[in-house]
């Protein structure tokens, strides 16, 4: 495959998230939350997360990628989680889809513009309640190309960690952003008109957070 993508969001992307990312209009139910005084802030655990996405290729397959390296924080306030925000960016030349040759392709010019371009951001705008569910509002910026996405998500814990502190768990609901709007690619079709490689980019996020 020439031309694979994906977050943050998030993506950020992400990934980011991202994360790929069309605004989702789906919610999931969040988890009970343990009424904290005030905002904490929580730091993403690297080791217990995870930016992955899924692009057609030529119209017959998946072709399933992640980024392997981002960071993030979350100020979570459990007694009004409209009063949260969260922050992603994700190492664009980490993209991996399992094959050294696309991964070196997809950090050229043709794709990501890695050297340019080395990272993707999610910032989110707000976080408002959908009947019983949350959803996070934020501006994706890849390639310095910026659109506001819309990411369903829901929340565990927080929890006593077992080194201290305090640990909370995200995970988002899969959505789609399209790589042509932010400039990812190309689209070339095959001679019978489809599209060599998907526009719509399907991405996956899910982390765990330490309080600071």
């Amino acid at each position: 495959m020439k031309k694979a993508f994906a977050l943050f969001a998030t993506a950020p992307i992400v990934a980011a998230t991202v994360i790929a990312f069309h605004p989702g209009n789906a919610v999931a139910s969040s988890s009970p939350l343990r009424l904290d005084s005030a905002p904490t802030a929580y730091v993403l655990d690297p080791n217990h997360a995870s930016i992955g996405f899924d692009i057609q290729h030529i119209g017959l397959s998946q072709v399933h990628g992640r980024f392997n390296k981002f960071t993030g924080t979350v100020n979570l306030d459990s007694a009004d989680m409209t009063n949260s925000s969260v922050e992603f960016t994700v190492d664009v030349a980490s993209v991996d889809t399992a094959v050294a040759a696309r991964d070196n392709h997809l950090r050229t010019a043709d794709f990501f513009e890695v050297e340019k371009f080395p990272s993707m951001k999610f910032v989110s705008t707000g976080v408002r309640k959908d009947g019983e569910h949350y959803v996070v509002d934020g501006n994706l910026t890849i390639k310095e190309t910026t659109k506001s996405i819309s990411i369903p998500f829901k929340v565990m814990g927080p929890v006593d960690g077992m080194q201290g502190g305090k640990v909370m768990g995200v995970i988002a609901e899969p959505f789609v952003i399209k790589r042509l709007d932010f400039g990812v690619g190309n689209d070339q079709k095959l001679p019978n008109g489809a599209m060599a490689l998907g526009n719509e980019v399907t991405v996956r996020i899910s982390f765990e957070a330490k309080s600071s």
